[in-house]
């Protein structure tokens, strides 16, 4: 059976965001993005992703991959190239340069500045499709995105449910692929739990100022490890996005859940059963984005 374009196209956009998920958590304050080229034929010739901020984008590493296959090809890639130098040549150049002649891309970058990439390659008599899996590129593009639109990282508090159910701090529950700890002095001691490449923050005692600083100095998700009644000012100021709790006590009763919260999904681990809770999208800040990137 002839596999269709779309398919091949298909294909190489869910394996560039699965590429991109490899950049969570080392590339902020840049987006995780993940890029497959295709030759003339449909075939993949070259595929990469964003490592850390300073380094080559996704395009770059795919591209060189590449090399002269690339001309007459497409360019798969979960975020709109870059328009301007920073850190890196702008990526929508180094795609013209090479030859492609189409560029499928999932998500527009809302920090552009003027005209986008996707503007810029279309002017250069390059073909682009925009918003292929959008809904699953934002599998890994979500987090970033809403720091952005929330001028401050995507707060994940980590706790354990004893079987009286109350919340305590670990460290443990916070996903891997966060920026950064945040912890107190009560909790110091989860840094030794923590990933030696993953930066660490000493919680300040306003939660504004804390978040604040986090998001000026790049951080775009992170994660709070501390007791209840330090993380209580950030569930008050809604500031806390989502809640990681592990429970390895079958008795253990389920707490009230904190205003504007709902139990986002339950799975049973060999240890216990882990419990995510999500702040209702109603309920959380959104100020207008910035160009960061």
């Amino acid at each position: 059976m002839t596999i269709t374009t779309a398919e091949i196209e298909a294909r190489a956009m869910r394996h560039a965001i699965a590429l991109s998920a490899w950049g969570r958590g080392t590339t902020s304050p840049n987006p995780p993005v993940g890029c497959v080229v295709l030759d003339s034929d449909g075939r993949s010739v070259g595929q990469g992703w964003h490592r850390r901020k300073g380094e080559p984008h996704a395009e770059a590493h795919a591209l060189a991959q590449a090399g002269r296959a690339a001309a007459g090809g497409t360019a798969v890639v979960t975020l709109e190239p870059c328009c301007h130098h920073g850190h890196t040549p702008p990526c929508h150049r180094a795609l013209i340069e090479a030859g492609i002649a189409r560029v499928v891309i999932a998500v527009l970058d809302p920090t552009s500045r003027g005209r986008g990439g996707a503007a810029l390659l279309h002017e250069a008599g390059i073909g682009v499709a925009v918003g292929f899996l959008a809904e699953e590129a934002h599998l890994v593009l979500g987090p970033w995105l809403a720091a952005l639109e929330r001028q401050r990282p995507v707060l994940t508090w980590g706790c354990s449910l004893t079987p009286r159910g109350t919340l305590t701090s670990d460290a443990t529950a916070l996903p891997r692929e966060i920026d950064t700890l945040v912890h107190d002095d009560t909790t110091a001691t989860t840094a030794t739990e923590w990933p030696t490449s993953r930066p660490l923050f000493t919680l300040p005692n306003d939660p504004h100022h804390a978040l604040d600083a986090l998001h000026h100095d790049g951080t775009r998700t992170a994660g709070l490890a501390v007791d209840h009644v330090t993380a209580q000012p950030y569930l008050d100021t809604g500031l806390i996005d989502h809640i990681e709790a592990h429970s390895a006590h079958e008795a253990a009763h389920l707490p009230n859940l904190p205003d504007g919260y709902r139990l986002a999904q339950i799975s049973h681990l060999n240890n216990g059963l882990r419990l995510s809770l999500s702040r209702n999208s109603t309920n959380a800040q959104t100020p207008s984005p910035s160009s960061q990137r």
